[in-house]
């Protein structure tokens, strides 16, 4: 039976491993390999406190992942089905992993976030 999320180390292996199968991923991989050609380095750290964050309220991150996102489809138009994929694997990598109350609350939120950008990026005049 698999445990469920319980702390920042469960969170670390959760991105970590999203973050491989996204690398990889010929939909949304683009993205992170050729368009922003993301420093792992910083980036994963960055990502571990976004989502403790978003799970136990730590408050141990501080950014604007909106205006990142917004400046990436400046760079490379966003899609529909980037966001979709980006939530499938994100979903597929914390079910494979993990099982319980905070495996789905996490997938809440990230369909939550998710969605909240497509419309603001994608359909910023339907939110006026």
């Amino acid at each position: 039976m698999k445990k469920d999320i319980t702390g920042r180390k469960d969170i670390e292996l959760l991105i970590n491993s999203f973050y491989e199968i996204v690398k990889e991923d010929p939909v949304i991989g683009y993205f992170f390999n050729d368009v922003v050609k993301v420093n792992w380095e910083k980036h994963l750290p960055t990502m571990y406190d976004f989502w403790e964050n978003i799970l136990f309220y730590t408050g141990v991150y501080n950014g604007n992942p909106m205006a990142i996102h917004k400046n990436l489809h400046h760079l490379s138009a966003l899609k529909k089905e980037h966001f979709e994929q980006w939530l499938m694997i994100f979903r597929n990598t914390a079910n494979n992993l993990f099982s319980g109350p905070n495996t789905d609350l996490i997938i809440q939120r990230a369909q939550s976030i998710a969605t909240v950008m497509e419309l603001k990026i994608l359909h910023p005049a339907n939110l006026d």
